[in-house]
């Protein structure tokens, strides 16, 4: 199939590492600064590590609802992109920024009015330290939302341009931002939450601010004319929804299940709270190639289609998949090397060390056999509009089989926050078989011409 294509493809290999790097070092410099985070926030002690994770856990519920809307507009753009249609791939831009934009206010207000309700109803029964440090930390990066919305739109756009060094450079005046107004406000300052809280919220809106700025220039692909002057465009909306909704409702119920499940694991005490939380943190980098990857098959099969190319789309998928297989048994074996070395840096219990070395061995084999066909191959259906059976597996496997299995391993087979995690990997497997299913029937390639007649 290479020799077919060969001479005629969207991307060359090195095109593409010119899109996944960036993307690569993007993801680190992210998952970094979360881990020196919660590393610089022990200093203040476990419960608020386990205050901060808590409350992250709702901040990426809805960053996974503002990345599904980019998303979708991303492959709105890309396969406009594709076709060479650049007035509509602009036009997707500039109306994905602002109606994401005005959404975000919105849910800003509503998390501030419900922050009662998160820390005496969904976090469950915590100590009253731990409950103390969250409302201090929720007062302070709720009004990051808006910010982390912009950014994350402006950085899909972007990467449906196939330029991923503008987001991998704002990431990293961001998250430089952050690290160093954490160790100012922490060691310098020695300041609580409130240390991790401000800078999150500054390096947030400075970035957004980048983003904005960039999206003005004329010359891209899709740019934006002027913000002040939005009309609203609901058919091109409503194509984005289209995309974003189902991916959106698949990654909030993703991320809700989570969150149901953490104040499972809340009823075993703060060593299980704190041991997740830095498993949660440490397997970050475990999938973190494929995840960047990921980003960047959205990017390549979304033009495939626009072209109407299904060859290129499969070929591409493969050669990806490769990529992402070779990246995540290289960095496994880093992280099962470098293990104690983090886990000394946590100041953690020796019961706390335990189940966090078990579970990241747990977590990173497992990894190596069955992530990316859970979660990189179905960014191909996304691509190619195939966003409902995505939605319904990812949705469907995670209820019946994480959370329910979850609960039945945790708490009827007695095996604590352990039984999660395993749970967990049984989910992996079933997306995987599904997905997989998928990929190898022809469905998926008549996806787009279902959503193009709808349009």
């Amino acid at each position: 199939m290479e020799n077919e294509i060969e001479g005629n493809y969207l991307f060359s290999k090195k095109k593409l590492l010119a899109l996944i790097v960036p993307l690569i070092i993007e993801q680190f410099l992210a998952v970094a600064v979360g881990m020196s985070d919660s590393i610089m926030v022990a200093s203040v002690g476990e419960s608020a590590v386990s205050a901060v994770s808590l409350v992250d856990s709702i901040s990426i519920l809805l960053i996974n609802v503002f990345t599904a809307l980019a998303t979708g507009g991303a492959v709105v753009a890309g396969q406009y992109i594709g076709e060479h249609n650049d007035d509509n791939a602009a036009k997707a831009g500039e109306q994905l920024i602002v109606f994401v934009t005005l959404i975000s206010i919105v849910i800003m207000v509503l998390m501030y009015a419900g922050r009662g309700f998160i820390l005496n109803k969904v976090f469950g029964s915590i100590d009253k330290d731990v409950a103390d440090y969250a409302n201090t930390y929720m007062s302070i990066v709720f009004a990051s939302i808006p910010f982390i919305a912009i950014y994350n739109c402006g950085a899909a756009l972007f990467r449906a341009m196939g330029n991923s060094k503008v987001t991998m450079k704002t990431s990293l005046i961001m998250n430089a931002i952050n690290v160093t107004g954490n160790a100012l406000l922490i060691y310098g300052f020695r300041m609580g939450v409130e240390g991790v809280a401000i800078p999150t919220l500054i390096s947030r809106a400075v970035a957004a601010l980048i983003i904005l700025v960039l999206l003005r220039d004329q010359t891209l692909i899709i740019h934006v004319k002027d913000y002040f002057k939005y009309k609203f465009d609901g058919n091109m909306v409503g194509n984005i929804l289209k995309i974003g909704i189902p991916n959106g409702v698949e990654n909030s119920m993703f991320q809700l299940g989570k969150v149901v499940l953490l104040s499972v694991v809340s009823q075993f005490g703060t060593s299980s709270i704190t041991a997740n939380a830095v498993g949660n943190s440490v397997t970050s980098f475990q999938n973190l190639p494929g995840i960047a990857i990921g980003l960047g098959l959205v990017t390549v099969v979304s033009q495939c289609v626009g072209k109407g190319d299904y060859k290129q789309a499969r070929y591409y998928t493969k050669l990806l998949h490769k990529y992402a297989y070779a990246s995540l048994i290289f960095i496994n074996a880093i992280i099962f090397m470098v293990l104690p070395l983090i886990i000394r840096a946590y100041h953690l219990s020796p019961e706390t060390a335990a189940m966090t070395r078990q579970v990241v061995f747990f977590y990173g084999i497992n990894a190596c056999i069955s992530w990316p066909l859970s979660f990189t191959l179905p960014n191909t259906l996304r691509a190619s509009s195939d966003v409902k059976y995505a939605m319904v597996i990812g949705v469907g496997s995670m209820w019946i089989v994480r959370i329910g299995f979850g609960i039945f391993f945790a708490k009827y087979m007695n095996f604590g926050m352990i039984g999660i995690w395993i749970a967990m990997i049984c989910d992996w497997y079933v997306r995987a078989a599904f997905f997989i299913h998928r990929y190898r029937g022809g469905k998926w390639e008549n996806a787009r011409k279902v959503f193009t007649s709808t349009r």
